[in-house]
């Protein structure tokens, strides 16, 4: 890692924390809320590039445990809990339990068996969900208000909602980095790479990738809670398999396994997204040309392709007065 990562990380995150005082005067008011559901799919998205770019696997159902943290939230608020601090945690647990329960199938298989039983399971907990008349069944449920911010936040307010959302993104951001780091990171990686090595090595392969499978789908849970809080609505849709194929191609965009290649590519989706739509309602065909465009020009994403350009530009000088 760069030594100025951090550095350069410290001045966003102070940006973004001024974001949404800024943004009032500016005129930018919409961009509060589209600012809150960037970092809540940014985090999604990371926990897509932990299973995809560290471990190895290829999944097509991802956003069902989207689903299902924001689902949970909603039952648990039908039972009576109305704060955020209680809600988002059982959310992402409730997420998290459905993670070890497929995950336990799902991690015995490989490659391409992988990906269609993931899926699969995904289109399963989709149809679970339209089937629930108590839940909104195939139209959705809307929230009646908000859950309660605490911390003397107003729940009602875009700005609490965006702060707060900013705080647990950016907690949950950094111990990633340093899970990816971590004996566990390097190991799930080495996995990846070589898994019958792993495993002569005496390395539990199955179990490290079952772990990491459960913590990608917590964190998944947890950023639907954050979607449904800021939303007020959720529906069987942000479940459905394209929504997983979404999340594959935000994380290929910013880079698969570089360490912000997911919130690169999540924030270049989202842009692109919002803005296209505004001058078409085609707007995907302008993302998918960029697809193709990346595919060809920087198959390993744009943060690496920045990378190569950085170190070659500072590599000129010296190999200039090498020659010279």
């Amino acid at each position: 890692m760069n030594k100025h990562t951090p550095i350069a990380a410290g001045c966003i995150l102070a940006l973004l924390a001024l974001f949404p005082f800024a943004a009032p005067a500016l005129g930018l008011d919409y961009y509060i809320a589209f600012m809150t559901r960037l970092l809540a799919t940014a985090l999604i998205a990371c926990s897509v590039n932990l299973l995809l770019g560290y471990g190895g696997m290829v999944a097509l159902g991802h956003a069902g445990f989207v689903g299902v943290g924001a689902y949970a939230m909603v039952s648990f608020m039908q039972l009576g809990i109305e704060s955020v601090w209680l809600l988002w945690p059982l959310a992402a647990l409730c997420a998290a339990l459905a993670g070890l329960v497929i995950g336990a199938i799902c991690v015995r298989t490989r490659g391409v068996y992988f990906i269609m039983i993931t899926l699969a399971f995904a289109q399963m907990l989709y149809y679970v969900v339209v089937s629930l008349r108590s839940l909104g069944g195939d139209d959705g449920f809307n929230l009646s208000q908000r859950p309660a911010l605490g911390l003397g936040l107003d729940s009602g307010s875009d700005q609490s909602l965006y702060l707060l959302v900013l705080l647990v993104c950016a907690g949950a951001f950094y111990l990633l980095q340093r899970l990816t780091r971590s004996a566990f990171g390097k190991a799930l990686a080495g996995q990846r790479d070589n898994e019958s090595r792993m495993a002569a090595l005496g390395y539990p392969t199955y179990a490290l990738r079952l772990q990491a499978f459960v913590l990608t789908a917590l964190i998944a849970g947890l950023g639907g809670a954050m979607l449904l809080t800021q939303n007020e609505f959720v529906s069987p849709s942000s479940m459905h398999w394209t929504q997983s194929a979404i999340l594959v191609v935000m994380v290929v965009i910013g880079g698969l396994g570089h360490p912000y290649g997911a919130i690169v590519g999540a924030a270049v989706w989202l842009v692109l997204e919002e803005v296209l739509r505004q001058y078409t309602e085609y707007w995907h065909w302008p993302l998918g040309l960029l697809l193709i465009a990346i595919i060809l020009l920087a198959p390993s994403g744009l943060c690496r392709l920045a990378a190569a350009r950085r170190r070659k530009a500072s590599a000129a000088p010296g190999l200039v007065g090498k020659n010279t």
